[in-house]
């Protein structure tokens, strides 16, 4: 049998103390793999700050997703912009209605005071996902990194609804799940 890789002086030969139990380990090591652990999970603004949801529409080329970010700290942050490995650009837009024509602007960074919320929806602020990879269908999900200010990157995975819809909910009721 080879030796467990915690085992030799601090550890019986095989690295376990008997049947069903778990390997012994110094407590320097213990500390230290608790450490590295800590580290290697991905941060969201001081941890929990920020909290995403939202979705994306599918589209063929390009598509539109619509996020609420709630800052849930003492600290204000700003998206700054996102990304997606899906697309070749994600941007900030807002969309506006003047005299029924319908227009959309590159909309810049979006500031987040502590408590407060950004909720994109259609005909208002959202993201353009421009030079889709592969077609975004119904039932898929948009890998999405928003770049903050102070938080830095947090990751999201956005389902995607049929082109149109108003949001999960909304989706659910259309099609009569």
């Amino acid at each position: 049998m080879r030796p467990h890789p915690i085992a030799g002086k601090h550890g019986h030969e095989d690295g376990w103390t008997g049947a069903g139990a778990t390997p012994k380990c110094p407590p320097m090591r213990t500390a230290t793999l608790f450490i590295a652990a800590l580290l290697a999970t991905p941060a969201m603004a001081s941890p929990g700050d920020l909290h995403v949801q939202g979705y994306a529409n599918a589209g063929i080329s390009g598509s539109a997703a619509y996020v609420t970010v709630h800052n849930g700290g003492s600290k204000a942050d700003r998206l700054l912009g996102a990304s997606s490995p899906a697309a070749s650009s994600v941007t900030i837009h807002q969309a506006s209605n003047a005299g029924g024509v319908m227009r959309m602007r590159a909309a810049g960074p979006q500031t987040l005071a502590p408590g407060a919320m950004i909720a994109m929806k259609p005909g208002g602020l959202h993201l353009m996902v421009m030079g889709l990879k592969s077609p975004l269908r119904p039932g898929a999900r948009l890998p999405l990194v928003l770049r903050f200010e102070k938080a830095g990157l947090v990751r999201a995975s956005l389902p995607v609804l049929p082109p149109g819809a108003q949001g999960p909910a909304a989706a659910e009721a259309h099609h009569g799940h």
